[in-house]
């Protein structure tokens, strides 16, 4: 249904796709693989008239495609879920799925009704209970997720490109996707699928294709390879995610939270968070699980200060009751927080990557130093694995997974006690996430304490001393990692 024959493209220092050659099947799921950086993205975004000086050709249904821009590839029938969202904020659900595909009735106004209507089927097929008016400003990641996959199913395109699409979504909802999808092949669709899940592509996909540094280096039926011979043509080496060493030595507190409460924003006597208490010692990796919707980024959040003038509740770090008015009080307590969303919370995109870095070591007084930065960049550039031609690389240019990075490296660079991460892994390669899991080891080994807030559930074993489950706002469990697993973690949960 859809070819791409010897495609390149390059920008300033980075040749990002060299002689790309793939084959995508009608009524399939065809799965891209390849880490961060290996050059997908890039051409998802030739592939929908984003990108249009590039070099080769695209053939859709066996005839070639000269895409002037975005709306001629939607106008060819091919759709995309972003795996960065697109959707404006300040628009509520209905305005974001129809904007530019309005329905006016017979008065040429607004058909709002129908609009909403249509919404709300679509909502329900998602098994999302959202009102068709709520803004998107005031829905959670994985809920905007569901948002943006609602859009291009209405759409109804005949090539649907999905990018890291359950990258924020809970287990529930990747099954009510898959089954989606599966719907969408008996109608003969064709599904482009980019994820660094390998049990999920194992599941759905029938063909995929490896990329590697901008190239094609392998494709076949997923019926004839295994997961490490994937992660082998992925990286070029095996790879080895090992369960940390349980930590039982050091029982110094580091940070200890009593009865922290908020409220819900709109009703009355619900709780986002419900009297939740425990403790964070010194060196240890604590991890936090719960379906979305439980009350785990709203943690970190309140710990952060983010919400300091609607929770309730008790903070002590280092054995002393503390009161964090706001992130700056947060900071000079030796913490410091990975937010869910990089893109609108931990990056200035425009900027480049030396800059982004040295954001929060940055004083009142301070003069810009383009030496300090870029030292500092470099510094982490290395020990980070971040691809980029140089520091001076502007964020928005980088792979989701090299953003992250660049997020983690900001934090770091405050050298901070007790660091907060939520969803550290989130859109990231399995080399890359295998780094990331030996860097927050070591972290810990170091004698820094670590609250990890995770939806997978094998990476909050592989790395957790202890483990508190969240549902409904209140910690439901307490394991510790050893007697810890999938099982329980999910009964709890639920």
């Amino acid at each position: 249904m859809l070819q791409v024959k010897n495609i390149s493209k390059s920008f300033p220092g980075v040749k990002a796709l060299q002689d790309v050659n793939l084959s995508f099947y009608a009524g399939k799921v065809n799965a891209i693989l390849g880490e961060n950086g290996a050059g997908k993205s890039t051409l998802l975004k030739i592939l929908t008239g984003v990108y249009t000086d590039f070099e080769g050709e695209i053939l859709l249904d066996g005839k070639l495609q000269k895409f002037k821009g975005v709306t001629d590839a939607q106008n060819a029938g091919i759709g995309i879920i972003h795996q960065e969202l697109n959707l404006i904020p300040h628009l509520s659900i209905t305005e974001n799925l129809f904007l530019g595909n309005e329905i006016i009735n017979k008065w040429g106004l607004l058909d709002t009704l129908t609009m909403e209507q249509k919404t709300i089927e679509l909502l329900q097929k998602l098994k999302l209970s959202l009102a068709p008016k709520t803004l998107l400003q005031n829905l959670k990641v994985g809920e905007q997720q569901l948002i943006e996959i609602a859009r291009v199913l209405l759409a109804n395109r005949q090539i649907i490109l999905m990018d890291e699409p359950t990258s924020a979504l809970s287990d529930a909802e990747i099954e009510n996707l898959h089954s989606i999808i599966e719907e969408l092949k008996s109608q003969g669709k064709t599904i482009v699928y980019i994820s660094h899940k390998m049990d999920e592509l194992f599941k759905i996909a029938q063909y995929y294709t490896v990329m590697r540094d901008g190239q094609t280096v392998d494709a076949g039926e997923m019926q004839n390879t295994t997961e490490k011979a994937l992660i082998n043509k992925m990286v070029g080496r095996d790879i080895q995610i090992n369960k940390k060493q349980q930590n039982l030595n050091n029982q110094k507190l580091a940070l200890k939270v009593a009865n922290l409460t908020l409220p819900h924003p709109t009703i009355k006597n619900r709780f986002l968070l419900n009297n939740i208490s425990f403790e964070l010692k010194k060196g240890e990796i604590v991890g936090v699980f719960g379906l979305m919707g439980a009350g785990r980024t709203e943690i970190l959040q309140s710990i952060f200060g983010l919400n300091a003038d609607k929770c309730s509740g008790e903070i002590f770090v280092n054995g002393e009751k503390t009161k964090i008015k706001n992130p700056k009080d947060a900071i000079a307590k030796g913490m410091a927080f990975l937010t869910e969303d990089r893109k609108n919370e931990g990056l200035v995109l425009n900027m480049d990557i030396a800059s982004n870095i040295s954001l929060t070591t940055l004083k009142p007084d301070d003069l810009l130093s383009f030496n300090k930065d870029n030292d500092l960049a470099k510094k982490y550039i290395d020990e980070l694995s971040i691809k980029t031609p140089n520091a001076q690389q502007q964020c928005m240019n980088l792979s989701g997974g090299n953003q992250q990075k660049v997020v983690l490296a900001k934090w770091l660079s405050t050298n901070p006690e007790i660091l907060m991460l939520d969803e550290p892994t989130r859109g990231i390669d399995i080399k890359a996430k295998s780094e990331i899991y030996e860097l927050i080891k070591n972290l810990a080994d170091s004698g820094r304490s670590i609250l990890l807030v995770s939806s997978e559930i094998p990476e909050v074993l592989a790395l957790s001393d202890r483990i508190y489950v969240l549902s409904g706002g209140e910690i439901k469990a307490e394991f510790n990692a050893a007697e810890a697993n999938e099982n329980l973690l999910l009964k709890a949960a639920i």
